[in-house]
């Protein structure tokens, strides 16, 4: 306990000292995680008619920006298969903090679930064993139990490595070895999972489709890889510990072929309802083209295919891919098309039009948008926190007393 208490001091210390830089973002998450707290205060007073959400479009920004984030989450299987299973150097030095992003990703997920409950104290009905919690029938059920459990995962993992490193000992890769293996699994199950709560409605035909669920996991393997290497980047101008640029290439690589993929799954739903022309075209006309004179997401979703395409194809240059500025422009790019694309883009034209054929143009209010730039907020703190305490036990910098210089 002493041993633990000493350790849990000295990272108290570590994520309340740092350079002008580190203060002005943590001050600046906190203000906006605080707005962000001050606007669920009055959704929770005045109930979600607050937010733009009605009964034609029940899901909105909320549910977008979690499904996103699921992806976001499951990335962490891409650097996890190369250090850990392939034993790759460069990346086997920073997976983890792509484990720590997954953490951080995670939390968000579960706290824009929360907060899309027009009463979130009734949460507790999702905690097995106290709740009316329907596992297995439940596909609901089944992602609470794949969120936790990658959580967990994402969690002991780097903690037992990082306390080894603290001890200036190395981990016992016998233990470790079984949660690594079972972590690949786990990562592609939760946004199987996440896909499959969407393609089990039958009376929902633009997400009743076996595709979805490929398509989720090769946009996944899109979005969270371009954030990691922005983050990457600037983590190594910023702190000691070093990011070779070859991993950062590498995972640039690994997203090209994603984003081909994810491409390619597109054009063949679009192809498939095009071509066969039945009732089931609305959602994705409303889509593309508009629907009875309402068109709001039309640009938002040719937005994101231009900004897809043009990373796709930055990508797939190697000389292009290899040039920083070209290559944090793609991942931006990438970022902010996938987003668009399983936000707005998948869930408002899942509920239009409505099967009564009415179109509810759906559009966030001030509210749910302050509320969600809260939430990405708190996700950030958490990352830069785990951040402030992990890299300086990965280089070194922060050892158990007496064991400072070995």
């Amino acid at each position: 306990m002493a041993n633990f208490m000493e350790f849990f001091v000295g990272t108290v210390k570590l994520v309340f000292v740092g350079s002008k830089r580190y203060y002005a973002w943590m001050a600046f998450l906190i203000v906006l995680a605080a707005i962000g707290l001050a606007a669920w205060s009055q959704q929770l007073s005045d109930g979600l008619i607050v937010t733009g959400m009605r009964d034609p479009v029940s899901w909105g920004i909320y549910i977008g920006n979690f499904t996103f984030l699921v992806g976001v989450a499951a990335a962490a299987v891409l650097l996890v298969i190369p250090a850990y299973i392939y034993k790759w150097g460069p990346i086997k030095e920073i997976v983890l903090l792509g484990e720590l992003l997954a953490v951080s990703a995670i939390c968000m997920c579960l706290m824009f679930v929360t907060f899309d409950l027009g009463h979130p104290e009734r949460f507790w009905h999702l905690i097995p064993g106290l709740g009316i919690f329907n596992f297995p029938v439940s596909m609901l059920s089944w992602d609470v139990v794949v969120l936790n459990m990658y959580l967990a995962l994402n969690l002991c993992v780097p903690v037992y490595i990082l306390w080894k490193a603290y001890h200036n000992e190395h981990p016992n890769y016998k233990i470790l070895w079984p949660f690594i293996i079972f972590s690949v699994p786990a990562a592609v199950s939760i946004h199987t999972v996440t896909a499959f709560l969407y393609s089990a409605f039958p009376a929902r035909a633009f997400w009743n489709a076996s595709i979805l669920a490929p398509r989720f996991i090769a946009s996944a393997f899109c979005s969270g890889p371009s954030f990691i290497i922005i983050a990457f980047q600037i983590i190594r101008s910023t702190t000691k510990i070093k990011i070779k640029d070859e991993a950062i290439f590498k995972l640039g690589e690994i997203i090209a072929y994603a984003m081909g993929i994810n491409l390619f799954l597109l054009i063949s739903e679009v192809f498939k309802e095009y071509y066969s022309h039945t009732v089931h075209l609305a959602p994705m006309e409303y889509l593309f083209q508009g629907l009875h004179g309402h068109n709001g997401l039309v640009p938002l979703i040719w937005t994101a295919i231009a900004l897809n395409v043009s990373a796709f194809i930055i990508m797939i240059v190697p000389k292009l891919r290899k040039n920083f500025k070209f290559l944090n422009l793609a991942c931006v790019m990438m970022f902010i098309g996938v987003w668009i694309e399983k936000g707005p883009g998948l869930i408002i034209p899942g509920f239009t039009p409505t099967p009564l054929g009415e179109v509810w143009e759906y559009s966030p209010t001030t509210t749910e948008v302050l509320i969600s730039m809260g939430i990405w907020a708190i996700g950030l703190i958490i990352f830069t926190l785990l951040l402030k305490v992990a890299i300086p036990i990965e280089t070194g910098e922060f050892r158990k007393p007496g064991l400072e210089n070995k």
